[in-house]
C-alpha cells in the first residue's frame, strides 16, 4: 500500500497537480502512512518533509470546536442559548437584505438570536466573501477589510438568512473563537496550547509561527491562467487583532495526526483526556436537523474555485465536521468527518 501511495503522490507532483505534498494517514493506534515528495515552494531547494509546516486554514475549526465542547463540558458555555451572552456584538443581528439604486446595503433585523450551535454548524447566517456574491458586494460597499486581516472589523457583517435557516459556510467559528476567549479569559491561542494543542502534544501547531516552525514552512501557491503555480507570500497576520478560529493556524501532518486519533479514540489522547466520550459522540453526529451541506459557488475565482464535496451526496454537519450520510465513491464509510483548508 505504501510503495502505491508514493508513486501516486510522486505523479502529481511531477504533473504539477501541487508544488509539494505531504499525505499521512492513521489509526487510532498509530501512524499507517506517511510520505512527503516535491518543494516547499517553487524555485527553491527546500524538499517537502514530513515535518514540514503549512498553513491548514479552515482545518483550524475543528480545534476551535473541540476548545469551545470543552467548555461546554465545564458548563461555562451552552450551545443553543444567545451566544451574545459571551459575545454582545452579536445581540442584536441584522439580515442583509438588498442594496439600494446607490449601491447601500439594506438589512432588517433578524428573526432569532444566533447560538452556539449556530456558529458551530454554519447555520448562524454569516457567509465567506469568497463563495457569497452579496457578502462581497457588501464588503466592498462598506470597505470592511477581509477575516484573513485578523481586524476585529472583518467579521462586522450582517447574516445572510435567518439563524437556523440553512447551511451556509462562513466566519462563524470565528466568532466561536472569540466566545471561547470570553468565556476563558484567554486569549484562543493560549487557550488552545494550555488546554488542546500541550495535553495532545502538537509542538508545531500555533498562530503565531515560531522561528523553529518557520525553518520549515511551506508557501501558498497560486495557479495562474496557464495553469501553472507561482509562489505567493500570503501570511495570516502575526500580530492580529483577534487570532481566527475559523482558519488561522499552521501546523503538520504528524501534529494534526495527533488530534484526529484523539477523536478516534472518543476524547482520549497520548497523556490523557482532552474530551468526554459523550461529547466527541456529539461532534460527530449530525446537529443541524434536516438542513444538508450545500455546494459552495465561487464568488472570487482568484480566490476558490466551487467546492461540493461527494456531489449528489447528501452531507450533514456537526460540531465541526463535514459528514457523509452515504458510503462515497472513494470508499469512506457512511457517517466519517471530513473538512479541508482553502489553500
Amino acid at each position: 500500500m505504501n510503495a502505491s501511495a508514493d508513486q501516486i503522490l510522486i505523479h502529481g507532483v511531477d504533473i504539477g497537480d501541487a508544488p509539494g505534498v505531504v499525505a499521512a494517514a492513521t489509526s487510532g493506534e498509530a501512524t499507517l502512512y506517511q510520505g512527503a515528495f516535491g518543494k516547499r515552494a517553487l524555485g527553491e531547494a527546500a524538499q517537502m518533509t514530513a515535518d514540514t509546516v503549512v498553513w491548514i486554514a479552515s482545518m483550524t475549526k475543528a480545534l476551535t470546536a473541540c476548545a469551545a465542547m470543552q467548555l461546554v463540558e465545564q458548563g461555562a458555555l451552552d450551545l443553543d442559548g444567545p451566544a451574545s451572552r459571551w459575545a454582545p456584538q452579536l445581540a442584536s443581528p441584522r439580515v442583509l437584505d438588498g442594496f439600494d439604486d446607490d449601491g447601500k446595503p439594506r438589512t432588517r433585523p433578524a428573526r432569532g438570536p444566533i447560538s452556539l450551535r449556530h456558529l458551530l454548524t454554519h447555520t448562524s447566517g454569516f457567509a465567506y466573501t469568497m463563495w457569497n456574491a452579496d457578502m462581497l458586494k457588501y464588503q466592498l460597499a462598506t470597505d470592511t477589510p477581509g477575516v484573513t486581516t485578523g481586524q476585529n472589523a472583518a467579521l462586522d457583517l450582517p447574516l445572510m438568512f435567518d439563524p437556523g435557516e440553512r447551511w451556509e459556510y462562513g466566519i462563524g467559528i470565528d466568532w466561536a473563537g472569540k466566545i471561547v476567549e470570553a468565556a476563558s479569559g484567554q486569549r484562543l491561542g493560549a487557550y488552545l496550547r494550555d488546554h488542546v494543542l500541550g495535553p495532545l502534544g502538537m509542538e508545531d501547531t500555533a498562530f503565531r509561527i515560531s522561528p523553529a516552525m518557520r525553518a520549515r514552512l511551506a508557501k501558498v501557491h497560486q495557479r495562474g491562467e496557464d495553469g501553472g503555480l507561482t509562489a505567493i507570500d500570503l501570511e495570516i497576520p502575526q500580530e492580529p487583532q483577534f487570532e481566527m478560529g475559523g482558519g488561522g493556524l499552521y501546523s503538520t501532518a504528524p501534529d494534526f495526526l495527533k488530534f484526529i486519533r484523539m477523536m478516534l479514540n472518543g476524547g482520549e489522547g497520548a497523556s490523557g483526556r482532552v474530551l468526554k466520550s459523550e461529547t466527541v459522540e456529539m461532534m460527530a453526529c449530525n446537529q443541524m436537523g434536516d438542513l444538508s451541506v450545500r455546494p459552495m459557488k465561487t464568488a472570487a475565482p482568484a480566490v476558490s474555485n466551487d467546492a461540493d464535496f461527494f456531489p449528489g451526496m447528501r452531507k450533514t454537519w456537526g460540531l465541526s465536521f463535514m459528514i457523509n450520510t452515504d458510503e462515497a465513491p472513494t470508499g469512506r464509510s457512511p457517517g466519517s468527518l471530513a473538512w479541508a483548508g482553502l489553500a
